[in-house]
């Protein structure tokens, strides 16, 4: 079944065949013809459809998507183009900007990283409009501790940044000894003031690749 359209459909093999996953479908099927469900059902798979698996080199997770309206495009921490930064990706750019010294953009569209080989992906693909984590235990993290498998499995290193508890609870996954784990706190501005500025994950990660030999990322956002 081509679900993605790149290679993720071959290394997810028949995932999208198993029974969790029919009933996942039905029970979207439903929610997106009764209630508002964000993303869009067309973007619930950008984060894979932008990086295909061979591409990746690093993985951040996010929990589930923004709940608002216009926000959410399928990457984790992005809003598209003329939407309002969320606090999260604010304290995201501050710590960039600590870090590296990239200029805070005026927009909150991360394809840029997408598209180097930055896996954006939540826990969660899907959420109920003004309502976070009702999307939580349907299936969605089935799927996405199949994807961080995968990606473990990986023959170069990848960097792994696990950002709150939801996402560093994943590391279970990360086996590797190759791999490279950045974890702190969650950059939400409830936070992030412990642990998560000063954290330097952007660095850490290029200089991780760099010294594999694994060209970098440019981080800055135009």
């Amino acid at each position: 079944m081509r679900i993605i359209g790149n290679d993720w459909d071959d290394i997810l093999g028949n995932e999208f065949d198993k029974p969790y996953y029919q009933e996942l479908r039905s029970f979207l099927d439903s929610e997106y013809k009764s209630r508002t469900v964000y993303p869009l059902p067309q973007y619930i798979y950008t984060a894979l459809r932008l990086t295909p698996y061979k591409d990746v080199k690093v993985v951040i997770l996010g929990q589930d998507p923004y709940h608002e309206p216009g926000q959410a495009h399928g990457l984790a921490f992005s809003v598209n183009k003329g939407i309002e930064i969320p606090p999260s990706l604010v304290n995201i750019y501050k710590e960039l900007h600590d870090d590296l010294g990239c200029t805070i953009p005026h927009h909150g569209c991360l394809n840029g990283w997408a598209k180097q080989g930055v896996l954006l992906l939540n826990a969660v693909l899907t959420v109920q409009a003004h309502r976070a984590n009702s999307h939580k235990g349907k299936g969605w993290e089935q799927l996405t501790d199949t994807i961080i498998q995968k990606v473990n499995e990986k023959e170069d290193p990848v960097v792994f940044i696990l950002w709150g508890a939801n996402a560093r609870s994943k590391k279970q996954f990360i086996t590797s000894q190759k791999h490279l784990i950045l974890e702190s706190v969650h950059p939400s501005p409830l936070s992030a003031f412990n642990g998560f500025f000063g954290s330097r994950p952007f660095s850490k990660t290029n200089r991780f690749l760099q010294e594999n030999g694994i060209e970098p990322i440019d981080w800055q956002i135009r």
